[in-house]
């Protein structure tokens, strides 16, 4: 189905602006802690884990260390959601489309 110039010209710049938005979510590196630091933990945009630290006093308590695993995980995702939020706002700017488009 052919689609009116102007719409096809819509339509490419809606899958530009995809594109664009899924380069910046690629680049998204987050980092969250709990426990006051005993345990941190680093997250891709994808939501990968990239890397967890914990602290060695944290490992004599395995049901503490476990929420605070959970915890860190947690925090980091929020933060992702929330940095993936604001790529989304800041490209669409002006538009007025709304958020759950792309």
């Amino acid at each position: 189905m052919r689609l009116p110039g102007n719409m096809q010209a819509v339509m490419k710049q809606a899958q530009q602006m995809q594109e664009r938005l899924q380069e910046e979510i690629a680049r998204i590196r987050v980092e969250a802690s709990a426990g006051g630091g005993m345990v941190t933990v680093q997250m891709s945009g994808q939501k990968n884990i990239l890397g967890v630290k914990i602290d060695p006093e944290a490992a004599s308590d395995i049901e503490m260390l476990q929420d605070m695993v959970m915890a860190a995980c947690n925090e980091a995702a929020k933060k992702v959601d929330e940095e993936i939020q604001a790529k989304t706002a800041a490209l669409l700017g002006g538009l007025g489309l709304p958020l759950g488009l792309f």
